[in-house]
């Protein structure tokens, strides 16, 4: 089986080359890393392009206006070449290591996506608000949706290669994952989740993601269930 690593980069200049070593170090998978930059600010681009030249194996993108992480990776999976695809972010929040506990879940009958939940594994310096937003855009996936999942926002998410290059991405910014989870469940896909660990950071270490975001999050579980 072929993995595709899909890394979405804005403006992480202190962490890219230390989670490009992370992804490379997985051994025992055969991967291709597919790398994206959402029109970066602080000297990533540099970085990347230093890294494009003295590694021509990654697949390294430019964009030339920000759009978000949404629009980043709906251009990454169209690169991909994988049986499987699974988003890394570009901070040390996950561990890359952890994708063998995704891909040996596969094995189980009936598995068609795999995600990885903080939630039913260690996390830790994870904001309140942070806790509480991920909680319940997960109570109302489950609501809505009649499943059983732990942790709806995670970054790991195992999907077939095939469905993310062709799946129709609306959203450009952190509403991807409300978004995918509703077209995975909508596409009659089965959904396993395995306990993975995280380790948060917090707005002043770059954390992107705010309250409003989560507010944009509920209203796409909705949309997609209900109305799209």
């Amino acid at each position: 089986m072929k993995l595709s690593v899909v890394i979405p980069v804005y403006n992480e200049k202190a962490t890219i080359e230390k989670i490009i070593k992370s992804v490379k170090d997985v051994s025992g998978i055969d991967k291709e890393i597919v790398i994206v930059d959402d029109a970066s600010k602080d000297g990533t681009v540099e970085i990347l392009k230093r890294i494009q030249k003295e590694q021509p194996d990654l697949k390294i993108y430019f964009k030339d206006k920000n759009m978000g992480k949404g629009h980043t990776l709906k251009m990454g999976f169209s690169y991909t070449t994988g049986d499987y695809v699974i988003v890394q972010d570009a901070d040390l929040e996950y561990d890359p290591q952890e994708y063998h506990k995704l891909i040996r879940a596969l094995d189980e009958e009936g598995v068609d996506v795999v995600y990885g939940s903080r939630f039913s594994g260690n996390y830790k310096d994870m904001s309140s608000a942070h806790y509480i937003g991920n909680k319940a855009l997960t109570l109302l996936t489950n609501m809505i949706f009649g499943v059983m999942l732990t942790d709806m926002e995670t970054c790991y998410k195992l999907i077939p290669g095939d469905f993310a290059r062709k799946v129709v991405i609306k959203s450009h910014r952190f509403d991807f994952e409300p978004e995918i989870t509703a077209k995975i469940l909508k596409a009659g896909l089965k959904i396993r989740e395995v306990p993975i660990s995280y380790k948060g950071r917090s707005h002043f270490e770059g954390k992107k993601i705010t309250w409003r975001d989560g507010i944009v999050a509920f209203w796409t579980l909705f949309k997609y269930r209900f109305i799209n």
